[in-house]
């Protein structure tokens, strides 16, 4: 008795998760991993998909061309694969270069706001230092004009 329950109980294991799987989801298309709600980091690389699959196209030459730009191995079978990866790393390449730029611009009005003059530098350090010397002022004026410039970007 005991050891047919444990095989009933084995065999429930396993189709309990793959009936789950093979369930459809609520917009009629099968659960699956990339069918269900997008992780944070996946964005990027959704919409680099979308991208590559609007310039591919539909018809055979727009296709041909696309295998011909992208495509690196024997048959240019690599293609799409080849584009998404091209383009999510455009992607997190122009969000870089955004949040830099955001930074330099900090760092310049920082550097403007403290001044040269000695009592400059010190009012510059009483408004924004935090630890027991205050010469943690630089870094978090930089920190704080980079919050704010990223929400008034947004």
């Amino acid at each position: 008795m005991l050891r047919t329950l444990t095989v009933a109980a084995s065999l429930l294991a396993i189709a309990v998760p793959t009936a789950l799987a093979a369930a459809p989801a609520d917009n009629g298309k099968p659960a699956s991993p990339g069918n269900s709600a997008a992780a944070p980091g996946q964005s990027a690389e959704k919409n680099a998909a979308k991208k590559c699959k609007a310039e591919r196209g539909t018809t055979p030459q727009s296709i041909d061309a696309f295998k011909t730009k992208y495509g690196t191995n024997k048959n240019k079978a690599n293609a799409f694969g080849k584009c998404v990866s091209a383009k999510s790393k455009d992607n997190k390449d122009e969000k870089a270069d955004d949040k830099n730029a955001n930074s330099d611009n900090a760092a310049k009005a920082c550097k403007a706001e403290r001044g040269t003059t000695a009592q400059s530098i010190e009012a510059f350090k009483a408004k924004y230092g935090t630890n027991h010397n205050k010469a943690n002022a630089f870094g978090k004026c930089v920190s704080a004009k980079s919050k704010d410039k990223t929400k008034d970007d947004d």
